[in-house]
Parts: C-alpha cells; structure tokens; sequence
C-alpha cells in the first residue's frame, strides 16, 4: 500500500494562489499565500520569481479546467446555437455555488489594470479562446455578422460573470433568454 504523494511546495503555492487570489482579490500578500501553502516566503521565491509570476503560472494551470468546465466537448454533435447556449448555462450552474465570485480571468484584469502584467496577459488571452469559440460557432451558426455576435456574447458573459459573482443578481431564468435573443438577431440556427 503507499502513501499518497504529498504535492510539492510549487504545487501547494499554486492551489493557494488560485484560491485566495479568487476569493480576497488579486492584491492578497505574499505572507497569506505561502501561510496558505505551508512554505516559507524564501521558498516561494527560489520557485518563482515575484508574486506576479506565482499569480500569472497560477491563472496557466487553471485556463484547462477553466476551459473544460464551460466548453462542451468538441464532438458532441449538437447545433451551434446549443453549443454556445451551453457555456451560458455553466455559468449559471457556478453561479449557484456559495464560492462563486465570478470569471477569474476577468477578476484579474479588472483588478490589475495593466494589460502588460504577465497576469493580465494570461487572462487576455483565456478570454480571447473564449471569444474565438464563440466566433466559430456563430460562424457555423450562419450568423450574419459572428464577428459581431462573438463580442456581444463576450461581453454578456463578463457582465453576467460579474454580476452573479458579487450577488447583484441571481442566474435563475434570466442568461439564456437573454443569450437566445442576441442568438436570434444574428440569425443563428
């Protein structure tokens, strides 16, 4: 029988970066996460350059299952308009959780305000896959302008994300016909 592997001291920074950075916001100090982690502050920097660094090799481990968590699966066989629905329908779903505080890629560009910021520029480019999924399907969709309807719908999920994420509204009933209407406009199938 063996032990299972205690995660590394990277390992265990990161999840901490991951978890306080998204729930106490981007500016959390250098002492909260390596107290989180169980490392000391010399380790944290013989593993990673700055905090900007932790935070930004946070955000690349979390895009894949940020990504997995909203897409649906490549060949599932459903109509474009079903597909992009059904990103919208996940963030309702996460909405209802008590620890959701929203698009952790939007938070962080929000937050830290630079777009040159090795953090921002991960979350710039998360939020652009995102956006070219949506730009293909609406494409495939035969919207009349999927360009245009890429950035509409990226734009409802940064304010639905944001709104669910600090309660100022609820998910229930309101994502999908909202969704389904700019769907409709565009003349997507």
């Amino acid at each position: 029988m063996s032990a299972e592997a205690k995660p590394s001291s990277r390992d265990r920074l990161l999840d901490a970066a991951a978890t306080l950075t998204y729930l106490d916001g981007v500016h959390v100090g250098v002492e909260a996460l390596c107290r989180a982690a169980g490392v000391s502050k010399r380790s944290m920097y013989q593993l990673f350059e700055s905090k900007d660094a932790l935070l930004a090799a946070s955000l690349e481990r979390r895009a894949p299952d940020f990504a997995a968590r909203l897409l649906p699966p490549s060949d599932d066989g459903r109509p474009p308009r079903e597909r992009i629905l059904h990103v919208f329908e996940q963030v309702e779903t996460q909405a209802g959780a008590a620890t959701y505080r929203g698009c952790p890629f939007l938070a962080v560009q929000v937050e830290v305000k630079d777009p040159d910021h090795p953090a921002s520029r991960i979350a710039q480019r998360v939020k652009g896959e995102l956006q070219s999924f949506f730009h293909a399907e609406a494409e495939r969709g035969g919207a009349g302008d999927p360009g245009l309807l890429a950035r509409q719908l990226i734009l409802v999920f940064d304010g639905a994300s944001a709104r669910f994420g600090i309660r100022a509204e609820t998910s229930a009933g309101l994502l999908r016909p909202t969704v389904a209407s700019l769907l409709d406009a565009a003349g997507m199938r």
